[in-house]
């Protein structure tokens, strides 16, 4: 078993939670304290789930977890964009971290469907 900290599914979330930190940070006050604490709260839920998936034997289980919290930071995004709450360049750096997390829990969890259970 790897370190967590050494994965690269970590790298990636531990990397857009620290854009969600500077995103959140330039917000205005009302969407600050709602869309953004929620996406805050999301992503640090990511980094927690990767480190309890890392360490468990079912696997699967955190990993689908962290695939639906995925969704819903994406989904965020989304809505921050179109509300024009953060700038195309925040946008497009938080897409590509999305999706580089999802393809890598994505073949995690693949490769936990195929070991053998211990």
């Amino acid at each position: 078993m790897a370190l967590a900290h050494e994965l690269p599914i970590y790298k990636a979330t531990f990397d857009l939670c620290k854009e969600v930190f500077t995103c959140v940070r330039n917000m205005p006050r009302d969407v600050k304290h709602t869309l953004g604490e929620k996406l805050m709260t999301e992503c640090a839920d990511m980094v927690v789930l990767i480190l309890r998936a890392n360490v468990s034997k079912h696997k699967a289980q955190h990993i689908d977890e962290l695939r639906e919290r995925l969704q819903v930071v994406e989904l965020m995004f989304r809505l921050l964009s179109d509300m024009r709450c953060i700038d195309l360049r925040r946008f497009a750096a938080a897409t590509v971290l999305t999706a580089t997390i999802g393809k890598q829990a994505t073949g995690w969890k693949k490769s936990t469907a195929a070991s053998p259970a211990t």
